[in-house]
């Protein structure tokens, strides 16, 4: 656990002792009023995030623990004479969501409210019971647990009875089901299973979980192994033991627990509508309690913004799991995540992270768990029609609350839609189609830009020559798993310091005479002997593709290749160029195909940012004397973004608002430890692959 993360759990030790204790009555809300809610194409940040708030809890639970063996695998916890406490965030459903849980099993929650979490928060405190696989029914906790849920309630209630200044409030909550989501655990298990070493390297949880033990946990180690030998693989991955079992990983990422409240909390909610349809790029916000237990006055209810990056499958209409290019706190699983008119897209899961210190944010798609829940209900149905206790019908709950999502609120009441809220298509949509994928035989794989209709691609030099750029590749000895890490960063981060004026002497030496230089350079390079070339291309959500050859490396300190494809699609879209030099705080997009390999058959990925940095070199023109004080100006040589980029995202496209390129990635930080720093990464400007631009343009023979 972080030294700063330690400090704020011991300066809260005191208030957790006194919050934990179970809240007394509360007061009957007042009778619910009539809530009228903005428009949600006109609503602004600030109004999304008041509305995003009355739908965000935090979950805690609390139970005895003296082993101190509840906590493994969570990145922070409270511990205090023997019990553990955990926390989580949680989404309060508004009363047309809450249909679809009042039916499961033919319960009915009209006095009460329901709250979705993650079940990685309640696992570790069930009881023998109900750890049984495939357990129906209401999940039983293990004597002296109990789990509180702090929700956000009106100004109204007597402060005396308030906690976190005056405004949330614990009250006391119990678990009512436990829901695998099919559609998006198989999702998760197909990206693992299809990513090279991924059953090796991946897990599902937090990165900081991963260097975090229990008080006790070196002292009971031996005897932990000897109470789990009785339990089946099922039960060990329940209470957090590491598996590599895909399957069970996938479904661990994805479960959820429903809860109960007895206070009707949602009676005053407004109404939620659904996005069902997401696109990458689209601005994702995520009120979550990250850490939340350590200080619940300090971390309720905190904000993150992101984007979509990308979403699984990637042909199909109905996206069973959504990846978010987002950050977020261990305590934020759980979280709402809206879009930016304020409609509801999922609940935030467990990330899945590698052993190298990346991290991928999951969001499990309401629409996954409306069909989860439908399934539960078609055989609790039959199992309660028998029994003749319940007589209810799932469908009619379900149409009425779809009704309920082919509407908007609008400020004189509600209003039909033709369907539910899809968000307008953005610019950068189109350059997507202009990155491709770039595969060799040896299981390396990178990203290209399409630059021309020729079939022309500019990727990075360090893809076919990684050992001239300080990089090396792994490679494994099994056709199977391929490559761990397919492009470590520069072994000496220092040496980028020289690249800049490295790169400012070429384009002086060179810039006014692009085409001879690209085309002395071709001349001068010795084509070596590389492994076969494949491109990707999507084209119209389909896949075209078609072996490469290498026309060009350059030898400089500009990390660019070009790649001419041997076969043409019947349509290419090359990429639209901006040449001018971006400020910094443009709006920064990088597509690419990071972290997730080929054999994911994954889109390439969308992670926002901003350019955080131009660097630039005076531009001298060779013809002036050197008695001239006179220079060309300034151009830029390098781009800093904060986006993330990930391995395999190398010549990818950085592009802007406008959807324009404006930079190509080469490549991101390392610590000296080896953990890459994603949101630290370098690209050549635009401007500065002037000369490879202009040669695109003009190139009339192919066949180079």
């Amino acid at each position: 656990m972080p030294d700063n993360i330690k400090r704020i759990s011991s300066l809260n030790r005191h208030f957790f002792a006194v919050s934990i204790r179970r809240a007394p009555p509360p007061t009957p809300l007042r009778s619910p009023q009539n809530f009228i809610f903005p428009s949600v194409s006109t609503m602004e940040l600030p109004e999304i995030v008041d509305f995003a708030r009355k739908f965000s809890v935090m979950v805690r639970i609390n139970g005895p623990d003296p082993k101190g063996l509840k906590m493994k695998n969570h990145a922070f916890h409270q511990y205090n004479c023997g019990n553990t406490t955990l926390s989580a965030s949680g989404m309060l459903l508004s009363q047309n969501l809450q249909s679809f849980f009042n039916v499961i099993d033919g319960r009915n929650c009209e006095n009460g409210a329901v709250v979705v979490t993650v079940a990685s928060i309640v696992e570790p405190f069930l009881s023998q019971k109900s750890k049984v696989p495939n357990f129906q029914g209401m999940p039983e906790l293990i004597p002296g647990a109990q789990i509180d849920v702090m929700a956000e309630v009106k100004e109204g209630v007597e402060k005396s009875e308030a906690v976190d200044n005056g405004h949330s409030k614990w009250f006391a909550a119990r678990v009512l089901r436990l829901v695998d989501i099919p559609a998006s655990s198989a999702a998760i298990q197909s990206l693992l299973e299809a990513s090279s070493g991924s059953e090796h390297s991946w897990e599902v949880g937090w990165t900081l979980a991963a260097h975090v033990n229990s008080p006790r946990m070196d002292h009971v180690q031996a005897q932990e192994n000897s109470d789990l030998a009785s339990f089946s693989e099922n039960h060990r991955v329940l209470i957090g033991q590491k598996s590599r079992n895909v399957n069970m990983m996938a479904m661990l990422a994805t479960r959820i627990a429903v809860l109960e409240i007895p206070e009707s909390l949602n009676k005053d909610l407004p109404e939620v509508v659904i996005s069902h349809c997401n696109k990458r790029g689209d601005i994702i916000l995520a009120i979550g309690s990250p850490f939340g237990i350590l200080s619940p006055q300090h971390f309720f209810n905190s904000i993150s913004m992101g984007s979509v990056a990308n979403y699984y499958p990637p042909k199909s209409l109905e996206k069973s799991l959504l990846i978010a290019d987002i950050r977020c706190l261990p305590g934020m699983e759980g979280s709402p995540i809206f879009s930016q008119p304020a409609c509801l897209i999922g609940i935030l899961s467990r990330p899945l992270r590698q052993t190298g210190g990346a991290e991928i944010q999951l969001v499990i798609p309401w629409k996954a768990i409306e069909a989860a829940c439908n399934g539960l209900f078609q055989s609790s149905h039959q199992k309660l029609g028998r029994d003749g206790h319940y007589t209810g019908s799932f469908h009619n709950a379900k149409m009425a609350t779809v009704d309920y999502l082919n509407c908007r609120a609008l400020p004189n009441g509600i209003q039909k839609l033709p369907g539910s809220y899809c968000s307008p298509p953005l610019p950068v949509e189109e350059a997507m189609s202009s990155v491709c994928l770039i595969t060799l035989e040896n299981g390396v794989w990178a990203s290209g830009v399409l630059i021309n209709k020729e079939g022309l691609i500019l990727t990075n030099a360090h893809l076919l020559e990684p050992w001239r750029f300080g990089r090396t590749t792994i490679q494994s000895v099994s056709n199977e798993t391929k490559m761990k890490n397919p492009f470590a960063l520069y072994k000496n981060t220092s040496s980028l310091r020289h690249r800049g004026e490295e790169i400012s002497q070429v384009l002086q030496s060179n810039a006014l005479q692009p085409l001879d230089y690209l085309h002395k350079g071709h001349e001068s390079h010795q084509i070596h002997q590389f492994h076969r070339i494949r491109v990707r291309l999507d084209v119209k959500n389909s896949w075209v593709w078609s072996d490469a050859k290498v026309v060009y490396v350059s030898k400089g300190p500009l990390d660019i290749s070009l790649l001419q494809l041997e076969s043409l699609p019947h349509q290419l879209y090359p990429v639209k160029v901006d040449m001018g030099c971006p400020s910094p705080g443009t709006r920064a997009f990088v597509i690419g195909h990071g972290l997730l390999g080929p054999r994911c058959d994954m889109l390439p990925s969308i992670c926002s940012g901003v350019v955080a940095k131009v660097v630039k070199a005076k531009k001298v023109v060779p013809h002036l004397s050197s008695s001239h004080d006179d220079s060309a100006g300034d151009i830029p040589v390098m781009l800093e973004t904060t986006a993330s980029v990930h391995p395999g995202g190398s010549g990818g496209a950085i592009v802007n608002s406008s959807g324009h390129m404006i930079g190509l990635v080469t490549s991101n930080a390392k610590h000296g430890g080896g953990t890459v720093i994603p949101h630290m990464n370098f690209s050549i400007p635009s401007a500065t692959l002037k000369s490879v631009f202009i040669f695109a343009k003009d190139m009339q023979n192919i066949s180079l």
